[in-house]
């Protein structure tokens, strides 16, 4: 009888109904087309540009606006005034000279480099929030007094940076059950030469590493009532996953709306997210965000921006850094950025991998599949199937992943599910491996093994596999 099984298992796997066998005793099925994340926007490409590419079903007109946004993702900006015609205005404030400073290839950054346990340099693709306790309304948070929202850590000619960040990591030890030693980095973080006085008392700082860019036009897509279904599903499910939406001011619709972007969902939409990017962290004002974070304690920075309104004025410019038609291609690109073929999706070990995925209670939040619906102005991002692996939801993951700063209705302890698609080639797209909200995790087993909360189950369920099935939950991870 084993001996048949056997055979049968494997002629399975020859022909068409990919199927692989876990410890459990259940079988993981391939499903037709999972290896198009995207849908028809899929794109296939597993180099160091796997990020880069336009939907695959746009238009030969729609990837000339693509390939312009492009241009204006992956610009420096520079010093106001200037004779490079639409691309002034920097700062004065500011982290990165362009949005792919911090998404190098579109993809995701990284906390600072280490040698010999010291820091090298300051951080791009990682930064700071700030705020202090209170009712943000439509901003999400009260800014801190004296340097707003967050720190930024450079500043034009004349300007004052707000200050540095430090970070140091603590090693935390533990071992699967099966007695295999594994280590954690807790990162502790200060901020040092501040700029403009110390920081109030009742500061609240959340370290944000900037993620890959790619499928953001398809999450907007997805259907409210789909996401709203995830909460109702993960509540009668009772195994201790209560998912919640953010609600959020979304300035682009001038509306409160579900939020799906950034890594508490504070964001409701692509178009806010990008100007808001744009404002914050390369202080680039918009129609949308028409004015720059300088408080009053910051004389440099306010005197800064007077002088530059004093250029525009005399050159009769626009009175914001961008214009629409800037702002609206660059929204087009980030929108439509292809999502990368999966890798390896019928290779038995990876099924096993996705069958032990399931049976850990990962897929409860990880939610792997959806339908889009119709998203106006966008007909090759409408109707697809995807597979994101996200509900879009805000869940507590536990007190080691705590920043302790609410945002929106989002507390100190949730953060929104982030997508898995591309997590496998974050290593040769940006040559690290870097993972979570803040990057302390070195690997996927590292990132896995933070999971704490609500995840504290699945967390369990992987602490007792033993080596072969922690390879091949991996190695799923991996293909996606």
């Amino acid at each position: 009888m084993k001996t048949a099984f056997k055979l049968a298992a494997l002629a399975l796997l020859a022909g068409g109904a990919a199927l692989a066998l876990g410890k459990s005793g259940q079988l993981a099925e391939y499903e037709p087309g999972e290896e198009l994340a995207g849908g028809r926007t899929t794109v296939s490409d597993d180099g160091r540009n796997a990020f880069s590419y336009p939907a695959a079903n746009l238009s030969v007109d729609r990837q000339t606006s693509f390939f312009i946004g492009n241009s204006f993702f992956k610009k420096n900006w520079v010093e106001a005034p200037s004779s490079t015609t639409g691309r002034d205005g920097l700062g004065p404030h500011f982290i990165a000279r362009s949005c792919a400073g911090c998404h190098a290839l579109d993809g995701r950054g990284a906390p600072p480099a280490f040698k010999d346990g010291v820091q090298t340099g300051q951080p791009v693709g990682l930064l700071l929030r700030l705020s202090i306790p209170g009712d943000g309304g439509k901003a999400g948070v009260v800014p801190e007094p004296t340097y707003g929202t967050q720190i930024n850590n450079f500043a034009v000619k004349g300007v004052k940076p707000e200050g540095k960040i430090r970070i140091r990591y603590r090693e935390i030890h533990g071992q699967f059950a099966d007695g295999t030693p594994y280590s954690l980095r807790a990162p502790e973080y200060e901020i040092t030469d501040l700029g403009y006085g110390p920081l109030h008392p009742q500061t609240l700082i959340s370290p944000r590493v900037a993620p890959q860019v790619i499928g953001l036009g398809l999450l907007e897509a997805i259907r409210e009532e789909d996401i709203l279904a995830n909460a109702e599903r993960q509540a009668k499910e009772g195994k201790g996953i209560s998912g919640r939406p953010n609600r959020v001011w979304d300035e682009a619709r001038k509306a409160w709306v579900i939020g799906r972007f950034g890594w508490k969902a504070n964001a409701g939409s692509v178009a806010h997210q990008t100007a808001a990017a744009f404002n914050g962290d390369i202080g680039i004002t918009s129609v949308l965000f028409p004015v720059e974070e300088c408080t009053p304690a910051q004389k440099d920075c306010l005197e800064r921006i007077a002088q530059e309104a004093q250029w525009r004025r005399q050159r009769n410019e626009k009175t914001v850094d961008v214009d629409d038609h800037t702002l609206e291609r660059t929204i087009f690109y980030t929108r439509t950025l292809a999502v990368p073929e999966r890798r390896n999706a019928k290779d038995p070990q990876v099924l096993r991998g996705k069958r032990i995925f399931h049976d850990a209670g990962c897929a409860s939040c990880h939610t792997p599949r959806y339908v889009t619906g119709e998203l106006p102005g966008f007909p090759e991002l409408s109707n697809q199937t995807i597979y994101p692996y996200t509900d879009l939801l805000l869940h507590d993951m536990g007190e080691g992943l705590a920043d302790n700063r609410p945002d929106f209705e989002a507390t100190g302890r949730e953060w929104r599910t982030p997508p898995l698609w591309g997590l496998g080639l974050i290593p040769t797209v940006n040559g690290h491996s870097a993972l979570l909200h803040d990057g302390r995790a070195r690997n996927i087993m590292e990132a896995v093994l933070w999971h704490g909360g609500e995840a504290e189950g699945a967390k369990q369920h992987v602490l007792k596999l033993d080596k072969a099935d922690r390879e091949a939950l991996v190695r799923f991870l991996e293909s996606l």
